[in-house]
């Protein structure tokens, strides 16, 4: 855990809404000289809060307008089985995030690809790298909420 205080939780949620901002920007929306904005945001850095910045792609512009939800069942839980499984789900670019869950599901997936048939042939790799118990896809039908910004609560 890391410490955070007010104008800190300001600075990233400024930063989780454009990561552009120059430090002269952020220090003026958060009340500090530009070198104490520089050195928090500096510090929240160093200290891993701020992991990166990137740029956040649509990705309907870019015919990647399918999402999928792929949850993944198998019969074998051991660390072999996994480093095999997560390797190669990582050597596919269309899986774009990968939990390990509790309950029935035993892994999520969540992929980005441009139609049906892309995805046929993602599956039909996923399929592949590791013995697979079951694998159950839903398709999402529209995308009502999504925001890659972290909740930031007064503590």
């Amino acid at each position: 855990m890391v410490e955070i205080d007010r104008r800190d939780r300001q600075i990233l949620n400024l930063l989780q809404e454009d990561a552009s901002l120059s430090v002269a920007e952020l220090a003026e929306h958060v009340g500090l000289s530009q070198n104490a904005c520089w050195r928090r945001a500096r510090r929240l850095q160093d200290d891993g809060v701020i992991r990166r910045r990137v740029a956040l792609l649509d990705q309907d512009l870019l015919d990647l307008s399918v999402t999928v939800y792929v949850s993944v069942r198998t019969s074998e839980h051991n660390e072999t089985w996994l480093k095999r499984f997560s390797k190669g789900v990582d050597e596919i670019p269309e899986v774009v995030e990968f939990y390990r869950m509790s309950g029935d599901t035993d892994y999520l997936l969540k992929v980005i690809v441009r139609d049906i048939a892309h995805y046929d042939r993602v599956y039909k790799k996923l399929v592949t790298v590791a013995p697979l118990y079951d694998v159950s896809s839903s398709f999402a039908m529209e995308r009502i909420k999504y925001t890659t910004a972290l909740p930031l609560p007064d503590r």
